[in-house]
């Protein structure tokens, strides 16, 4: 269906206003609260709702055996999927302030827009950890009600899970640990987003790019889950957080103290950001640069304006990558410093 067919719903004023920056901010919110609606969904299904439902063995019971860790790396792994198709054509769907951060350092995405995308993805994860809390509510309250040991304002650890991450036990309250594995988890994230968008390498074609980045959230959570929750984005634990510590979760949110840890929040917010940035500068150090200096070598299409295209093209689909990210560009009619939009990848391809 061509543009044209599809009518305006809201005319008049601020019509001009959202084809801009304004635009973006609204896609960068609504993708993300696609992101943790379906992202808390799932844990609150696997923690709360199956258990509360008769369909384990009992209130709640969860997680009998490592393969039921499958159904939270698949979950959050389509969500991201589906935040991106929402959001990408506009904004390039970063849902990910690592996502913005490491492209604003490395993809030409303009620093101006940094904190607005940073705040509409915050509060477009505030607003879907709400969503799922109106939903689940009932069975978050008989799972906390059933449940032994100790509470907050009647909620336990396990429900809080649905919302937000804390460190495994093992750690010991020490928080090296998890900050190393959110850095380690978004740096992996933003490589393979950068790899996945990159058209100079093997990009992926048509607009599958934010399926294979929902894969790449899916490997990252089988493989380095366990440690901290997998956040790999600060905006994906700071909104959800902050709902259940309004919610009566009380100082298990903020600052975030438990059992055996203490003021944990900022961890899954200063660990992505700084794995983000590390991620991308790897990915360009050993590939990208190479890429660069092969097209340069051979005269290939676009050699003599590698830098502007590697700029734009990452850009553009970084957006679908963040998640996926993730993370991307500009408007789809934009191919300025945030990069051609994920509408002009699929022509140019």
């Amino acid at each position: 269906m061509s543009d044209d067919t599809i009518p305006v719903l809201v005319r008049g004023w601020g019509l001009k206003r959202r084809g801009g920056l304004w635009g973006e901010c609204l896609a960068e919110f609504l993708g993300t609260f696609v992101l943790i609606a379906f992202g808390d969904g799932v844990v609150a299904m696997a923690v709360a709702a199956l258990p509360g439902s008769g369909r384990t063995e009992g209130p709640t019971t969860f997680f009998l055996g490592t393969g039921d860790w499958l159904l939270i790396t698949w979950g959050w792994a389509m969500a991201v999927v589906f935040g991106v198709y929402v959001a990408g054509g506009v904004s390039g769907a970063h849902l990910n302030p690592a996502v913005t951060l490491a492209f604003a350092v490395r993809r030409g995405f303009a620093w101006v827009k940094v904190i607005p995308y940073m705040v509409s993805q915050l509060l477009g994860a505030f607003v879907g950890a709400a969503l799922v809390l109106g939903v689940y509510a009932a069975a978050i309250g008989a799972f906390d009600t059933a449940s032994k040991g100790p509470k907050v304002n009647g909620h336990t650890l396990a429900s809080f899970s649905i919302f937000a991450t804390f460190p495994a036990p093992y750690f010991n309250g020490n928080m090296w640990g998890p900050l190393l594995d959110q850095i380690v988890g978004t740096m992996f994230l933003i490589l393979l987003i950068a790899a996945v968008i990159d058209l100079r390498n093997t990009a992926v074609q048509s607009n599958l790019g934010p399926l294979i980045v929902g894969f790449a959230v899916a490997a990252i959570g089988m493989s380095y889950g366990a440690n901290a929750g997998y956040a790999i984005n600060p905006a994906r634990d700071l909104g959800p957080r902050l709902l259940a510590w309004i919610a009566g979760w009380g100082n298990l949110a903020v600052p975030g103290n438990g059992p055996w840890f203490s003021g944990y929040m900022w961890v899954p917010i200063l660990g992505p950001l700084i794995g983000g940035v590390i991620g991308v500068l790897v990915y360009d150090l050993f590939i990208g640069d190479i890429l660069h200096a092969r097209l340069l070598k051979t005269g290939g299409p676009g050699a003599a304006r590698v830098p502007d295209a590697a700029v734009s093209d990452a850009a553009a689909e970084a957006a679908e990558a963040a998640a996926v990210r993730p993370p991307g560009p500009d408007t789809p009619e934009t191919d300025g410093r945030g990069g051609p939009r994920m509408r002009r990848e699929r022509d140019t391809r």
